[in-house]
């Protein structure tokens, strides 16, 4: 592929940037907590981005019925119920309510109304300018002409999707695949949306090509760009995956497990009582692992007979240009350095960014933690 990086990893880098970059500013600037690293007490715990644009911007102050919750999110009721729990009982950011008493409860009825908390009207009074800050930011950082023209380019391939496809990107289910959203049975009306965003365009265009990518395949793309592309080595260390791929230890597990359950892998001793875990792809695996390398070629190259030569080149191009260095003081990597008391900077600094987006139920962080 001309020795430059695939199409999906350079939106990937550039999405995943901008979220932690959000992220990163979220957390200055909304009171929360977290499980290790503390907070303030009685706020809603700290989750990412995709929580806001998947389900909590869609919640007015003066909240909304569930049904027109689901309405206005797309997401089939079953669903939406799962994430209702999260975002109230366990995680602090709503209240659901019975009605006409505005009794307190667990389950949504169609005509509970989903209100946010004090703590998540606050969260949400940080959230709603937030994507026009970070946006400005990068037009400050990378010019303003070059993240016009990206998100041009982008919207002009984001016109020829299903034009029912999310501009947010789902959380990931067993073996890290992307929802379909066809799967999902969205309600016909359309998201409530003002402008595009540029994360909404980097989302719909990486779920599109994953959804592709994942049609009749054994492995998600989510485990094809971040672990089977390292697993060419009999002496692939599991512990070091993380730094390799950077993605979170605990995605790994879920990879490596789902893995090992299909068959793809087996997990070995380095050597005779050693705790030091080795990945081994099976003869499966490695047809796996080369058909998905395949395949990332073979979607490109029909996006631009399908799309556009002229698009996707040019799309190509803009992400270069923003996504295409992800050295330590590159410009996109010096976006996403958090503060000093930030939960991320008691960690080890990123080394580099997922080639794909791992977004999992554990608070929507885009690698996985």
């Amino acid at each position: 592929m001309d020795g430059r990086l695939p199409l999906p990893t350079l939106l990937s880098h550039a999405l995943v940037a901008f979220i932690l970059e959000f992220d990163n500013e979220f957390e200055h600037q909304a009171p929360h907590q977290t499980t290790d690293f503390g907070g303030t007490l009685r706020a809603p715990w700290l989750v990412s981005m995709v929580m806001w644009s998947r389900f909590l911007r869609h919640v007015p102050d003066e909240g909304i019925q569930f049904k027109d919750l689901q309405l206005r999110s797309g997401i089939n009721a079953k669903e939406l119920q799962a994430w209702i729990t999260r975002l109230s009982a366990w995680w602090g950011y709503l209240t659901v309510e019975t009605s006409p008493a505005g009794a307190s409860s667990k389950r949504a009825t169609p005509h509970s109304l989903v209100r946010p908390t004090a703590g998540g009207q606050k969260a949400l009074s940080v959230w709603r300018p937030l994507t026009s800050t970070i946006e400005a930011r990068w037009k400050d950082r990378f010019s303003s002409e070059a993240v016009d023209l990206l998100m041009a380019r982008l919207q002009a391939v984001a016109d020829q999707f299903d034009p029912g496809l999310p501009d947010s990107l789902p959380i990931l289910g067993y073996g890290l695949f992307s929802s379909d959203p066809k799967a999902e049975k969205r309600s016909p009306a359309p998201v409530t949306n003002t402008a595009p965003t540029l994360p909404g365009l980097l989302s719909k265009a990486l779920l599109a090509f994953a959804i592709e990518f994942e049609n009749k395949s054994p492995v998600s793309l989510a485990i094809a760009a971040n672990v089977l592309r390292f697993a060419d080595s009999a002496s692939l260390r599991i512990r070091d995956l993380p730094q390799l791929s950077g993605v979170s230890p605990e995605a790994i597990e879920m990879a490596v497990g789902f893995l090992k359950t299909r068959g793809l892998a087996v997990v070995q001793a380095e050597a005779p009582g050693k705790k030091t875990r080795l990945l081994r792809l099976t003869p499966t695996g490695h047809l796996a692992r080369d058909h998905s390398q395949e395949k990332l070629h073979k979607i490109e190259q029909a996006w631009r007979e399908r799309l556009g030569r002229a698009h996707i080149d040019s799309l190509l191009e803009s992400l270069q240009k923003i996504a295409g260095d992800t050295s330590p003081n590159s410009p996109l990597m010096t976006g996403i350095k958090p503060y000093p008391d930030g939960w991320r900077a008691q960690l080890p600094a990123k080394e580099c960014l997922p080639h794909f987006p791992v977004v999992l139920h554990r608070g929507g962080f885009p690698d996985g933690s």
